[in-house]
């Protein structure tokens, strides 16, 4: 079968070797193919975005007065994505977690309308302004597909790294969050924790104990059709499997990940060739960014000591537990908050739960960001405290920021206790 339908195959069963040696040579190519392609992407992502900007305003006088560095507070840079129909989800979610230190990206997938990615620049405008003095907000404009299963979305994710990187090379941390996400502190809150956080860490939950999912994780072979065909969202699957790798150690695990910046160069630059191959090999892999940075960090002896084993995500899974977690509701409010976790996920669209989070832990009004030391504006009913601001260079943690901060004491303890090395 073609491209027509995700369960579509190459070949058939049965076929001879000199079949399976033609497939291994097609998807050979279809790897280099890809590599060339990401190369495209790589070097023209840096006029693709759109950066926040209104006539008039400046953002000489307001980058100036934010102070970055190893003794400054950290910097954070969050890749925000979603699908079609997502993007009022991702404006919630971007005022939620936004604060003038950090840096931003927002990605819509390629089956989203380019009227919807004018409307989601046009509503981050409207609703934070800082966030056009400061410039520090795009909003991706030539995006990947974004295939569930296939490589477009981690194609998508190296991009908007490299982007990150080219646009703002002045951040600490690269944090991944979907649209069915939300933060359970404030960026206050989540920036005081982490300053105490040794810099050179990498949270990712990850393990090489594949166990029975070996043949589909590891051994299956795909091609995503949105690395090749605009717009399209689904893959086709070779009948044929390839052996498990025994140059490298596959590892496994969460698809979102925080992790930091000289380990975000490393993949992008790949001043060694680590990089490169296993790019190639996860090309054909079925969920690849649940394995590519988790195999690529745990393979490089410069970086597989640098691991925390942990997302920093609460989860709530089914029993025996599913490809994704459960969607929270109300009756999961008191657990979640009590986990001391900066983020949660899934949430369904307009889950009452998240007004809950907003008015009882981030304090956020409906209509603009979080609150945090930084904005100065006057409060009530209808102005936004946030609409003006002053030192950006100071935070004042909240109620939640002592779990969160016992919370995070926890994992170092666990990683600094022998389980920071990558589990085998």
């Amino acid at each position: 079968m073609g491209l027509g339908g995700a369960r579509g195959g190459i070949g058939g069963g049965g076929a001879g070797s000199g079949e399976r040696w033609r497939w291994i040579l097609f998807l050979s190519l279809v790897s280099v193919s890809f590599l060339l392609s990401f190369l495209f992407l790589f070097l023209s992502a840096y006029s693709s975005p759109t950066r926040l900007r209104l006539p008039g305003l400046t953002t000489a006088h307001a980058a100036a007065g934010v102070r970055r560095g190893p003794d400054a507070l950290p910097c954070l840079a969050y890749f925000l994505i979603g699908a079609r129909g997502d993007g009022p989800r991702l404006l919630r979610l971007l005022l939620a977690v936004y604060h003038p230190r950090n840096r931003y990206v927002l990605h819509l997938s390629a089956d989203a309308s380019n009227d919807e990615r004018r409307d989601l620049a046009a509503g981050v405008a409207a609703a934070a302004p800082a966030a056009v003095a400061f410039a520090n907000v795009a909003v991706v404009g030539t995006p990947t597909a974004g295939t569930p299963v296939g490589s477009s979305g981690l194609a998508g994710t190296l991009r908007a790294a490299a982007v990150l990187l080219r646009l703002h090379p002045d951040w600490d941390w690269f944090l991944t969050l979907n649209a069915a996400d939300y933060p359970l502190v404030t960026q206050d809150d989540l920036i005081h924790a982490l300053s105490y956080v040794p810099r050179e860490f990498n949270f990712i939950d990850h393990t090489s104990d594949v166990g029975e999912k070996e043949s589909e994780k590891v051994q299956s072979m795909i091609v995503d059709a949105g690395i090749y065909l605009s717009g399209r969202t689904n893959f086709f699957r070779a009948s044929q499997k390839r052996p498990t790798p025994d140059a490298f150690k596959f590892f496994t695990g969460s698809p979102w990940v925080i992790l930091n910046r000289r380990f975000i160069e490393y993949c992008i630059l790949g001043w060694e060739n680590l990089p490169r191959v296993l790019l190639m090999y996860f090309n054909n892999v079925v969920l690849p960014q649940e394995g590519y940075f988790h195999s690529v960090i745990c393979n490089s002896v410069d970086f597989r000591n640098s691991t925390v084993n942990n997302d920093l995500r609460y989860k709530v899974w089914d029993e025996p537990p599913q490809t994704e977690p459960l969607f929270l509701n109300m009756a999961h409010y008191d657990e979640m908050v009590n986990s001391g976790q900066p983020f949660a996920r899934r949430f369904q669209k307009k889950e009452p739960l998240l007004d809950k989070i907003d008015d009882k832990l981030l304090r956020r009004p409906g209509h603009g960001p979080v609150p945090g030391a930084w904005c100065s504006g006057r409060k009530g009913w209808f102005v936004d405290s946030c609409s003006q601001w002053s030192d950006v260079n100071v935070v004042k943690p909240g109620p939640q920021a002592l779990k969160l901060q016992q919370y995070i004491n926890r994992t170092l303890e666990e990683a600094n206790s022998g389980a920071k090395s990558c589990r085998r």
